[in-house]
């Protein structure tokens, strides 16, 4: 599919694998995730604010880097059990393994466009749950770790900060770097939500059922920023996770959507006033009205944009 014409006079652009046959030619695997004729009106949003292209497929080596071999082979081959297609909350197929190798690559093309620009987006990604060697809560790969270890290997990055405001735990991502001092994990997620054993990330904010935007924008600006500058990053990995907002249908607190785009235009503009590289992936969004869905996630994106200078169609 070619990419979707757009009217945006600045430099970024946005990946997305909704535009590849994985993703166009079913349903959605569950029920809570955003209903085709939805995507079609999500892409369009967003493709009057930047240029929309298609996901590039991740490279299984690059996966290798952060997975297991054998985990990978296995997937790829679809010898995987009842038990572990349970876990990951649906059954595999063929389409599986493509969108989740598309969405890493979308991720993988953002961070690289990070890395130019200062800006890369995926409108989509984010599968935090996938650990070095199982899968679980919708992710087989995980597409920001396998993204912060090129960083890393290719000298593009010393010292990596993964911000987490996805309502569930990025557990997954938390295990796959627990000894790795280069890279700092940042969650901020609902305390009794999914995934309910969780693993110790560099910095854990556990919040209650009905957290709304007060409570919540003060523990990212009382606890996440301050962490942030202690540590320094070099780059940013930014999981915009639209499941905090009201009505979701797997999250318990209540955000609103003008505290979801204050959140997201205090992070991006913490990176931004401080020239450090930023790759947004969205993370997860189950909202029970998808209008409300697809306004966060359009919102998130003009946050982005705004901090990093493209206001008003000006770079």
């Amino acid at each position: 599919m070619s990419p979707i014409p757009h009217t945006a006079l600045h430099p970024y652009r946005a990946f997305t694998a909704f535009l590849g046959a994985s993703f166009t030619a079913g349903p959605p695997p569950r029920r809570q995730f955003l209903p085709a004729e939805f995507r079609e009106t999500l892409l369009a949003g967003a493709g009057e604010r930047l240029p929309l292209l298609d996901a590039p497929v991740l490279d299984w080596k690059l996966a290798e880097r952060v997975h297991d071999a054998d985990y990978l082979r296995r997937w790829r081959a679809g010898e995987v059990s009842r038990a572990e297609e349970r876990a990951l909350g649906f059954a595999w197929s063929p389409a599986v393994v493509e969108r989740g190798l598309a969405s890493s690559g979308a991720t993988l093309a953002a961070t690289q466009d990070a890395l130019a620009l200062g800006l890369g987006i995926n409108l989509g990604g984010g599968t935090h749950h996938a650990y070095r060697a199982h899968a679980e809560g919708f992710s087989f790969l995980n597409d920001v770790a396998i993204s912060a270890q090129w960083l890393l290997d290719e000298h593009r990055a010393q010292r990596i900060a993964i911000v987490d405001l996805d309502v569930h735990q990025g557990n997954g991502t938390a295990s796959i770097f627990a000894a790795e001092p280069r890279v700092f994990t940042v969650s901020v997620h609902g305390a009794n939500n999914y995934p309910f054993q969780k693993e110790v990330s560099g910095l854990d904010v556990a919040l209650p059922d009905g957290t709304g935007d007060a409570v919540y924008l003060a523990a990212v600006q009382d606890s996440v920023f301050p962490a942030l500058h202690a540590f320094a990053p070099d780059f940013i990995c930014y999981l915009a996770g639209a499941d905090v907002l009201e009505g979701d249908q797997l999250g318990r607190l209540a955000l609103t959507p003008a505290g979801v785009r204050e959140r997201d235009e205090r992070v991006c503009r913490w990176a931004a006033l401080r020239g450090i590289p930023l790759g947004l992936v969205m993370a997860g969004g189950y909202n029970t009205n998808p209008q409300t869905l697809i306004a966060a996630r359009l919102g998130t994106l003009e946050a982005a944009l705004s901090a990093f200078g493209a206001v008003g169609g000006e770079v």
